[in-house]
């Protein structure tokens, strides 16, 4: 997937939108896709300088003119060169996303950090709700929609409303795992236990790992991909001398995993990478993995694949990965090649539970593959 493809509509109406409200110059916040085409397309309309922000981090290097910042850091004094210093940023631009909670907390940061600006959000005609202009509407005094191009439109918002709350997590008790799941943004599934992650858990309760490595407590358990940080925080309580690691590409599901930890009173390392880079080779017993298959409004069916063979370089020889996923999707062949000899160990109407050993030289099992 690539953002040419699927949003040159509302990017265009963006840029034609702020061209016509006060124009594109300066220092410009871009609230962007992995893939950086608005930055590029702000810079090419006038903007001297881009503050760039993506949750998951970009895929390409940014273009000279751009630097990348995380959403929270937006007020700091270091986001302004020698010629734009004392002057606010004026504008802030992106594409509308999927998730009312992340599209609250960009809102709110935007409204707190930068309150001379004025924001302009862009969408297919398709994807708009009213929803979007109450979630603005909490924040700003003004929110309008732009005319329509190109079944697109965007949505633009200004004065900003003053003393704006303190960032806080959604949370949420989980009676059935009598945890506390914590959720900031964009963070998969939110404040709640979804169903693929309840089949893993119940997996991992009837069939916990097997092989003679593992026969023990592992001693480092990897949560790959980790979203909010349930399964991370679920291993921390059940095997509390393993080193457990939650990891995802995503600042806020790094952020979420770290507060739901908090909030259970257990320990957990976070760690922001894409598939674990940065994390030494061979260092895991266990592997736990909910993969997306979801690149914003997008179906990728072989986004799970770069997890897997994350997986496999992050396992021990005779280490083991438990992954949950859509029945649909059929992984299997792909976790047989990239980890290792793998079984399915349950399934219900919707998900299949698998259990993949890492082959090694010194990999003895005792767990069955069929």
């Amino acid at each position: 997937m690539t953002t040419q493809q699927t949003v040159p509509g509302p990017i265009d109406v963006v840029l034609r939108e702020a061209a016509a409200t006060g124009g594109i110059a300066g220092t410009v916040v871009v609230l962007d896709e992995p893939d950086a085409q608005l930055v590029r397309a702000t810079l090419a309309a006038g903007a001297e300088r881009v503050i760039a922000c993506c949750d998951t981090g970009f895929t390409v290097p940014l273009p000279e003119g751009a630097i990348e910042r995380e959403l929270t850091e937006l007020g700091g004094a270091d986001l302004v060169g020698d010629a734009d210093a004392g002057m606010p940023v004026a504008l802030a631009v992106g594409l509308l996303p999927k998730s009312l909670a992340e599209l609250a907390e960009q809102a709110q940061e935007l409204a707190r950090q930068l309150p001379a600006a004025r924001v302009i959000l862009g969408a297919r005609e398709k994807h708009l709700t009213r929803s979007m202009n109450e979630v603005l509407e909490r924040h700003y005094e003004r929110v309008r929609a732009s005319l329509g191009h190109r079944k697109s439109r965007a949505l633009v918002a200004s004065d900003a409303l003053t003393n704006q709350p303190p960032r806080i997590p959604a949370t949420a008790h989980i009676g059935e795992l009598d945890l506390t799941v914590c959720a900031f943004g964009s963070a998969f599934a939110g404040a709640k236990l979804d169903i693929g992650t309840r089949l893993l858990l119940e997996t991992l309760e009837v069939a916990p790992p097997a092989t003679e490595t593992l026969a023990a407590e592992p001693s480092t358990v990897i949560d790959l991909g980790c979203g909010t940080g349930i399964l991370a925080s679920w291993a921390a309580r059940n095997w509390p001398a393993a080193r457990i690691i939650a990891t995802d590409r995503s600042s806020a599901a790094v952020r979420s995993a770290t507060a739901t930890a908090a909030a259970n009173g257990v320990t957990v390392t976070a760690h922001r990478a894409d598939a674990g880079a940065g994390l030494p080779d061979a260092c895991a017993d266990l592997v736990l993995l909910n993969p997306p298959f979801h690149e914003g409004r997008e179906v990728d069916r072989t986004m799970a694949n770069h997890l897997f063979a994350a997986a496999a370089r992050l396992l021990k020889p005779g280490g083991e990965l438990y992954t949950v996923f859509n029945s649909h999707l059929r992984h299997r062949p792909q976790l047989e090649r990239l980890v290792g000899p793998t079984e399915q160990l349950a399934a219900n109407a919707k998900f299949i539970v698998t259990r993949s050993i890492r082959q090694g030289p010194s990999t003895r099992q005792t767990a069955s593959a069929s």
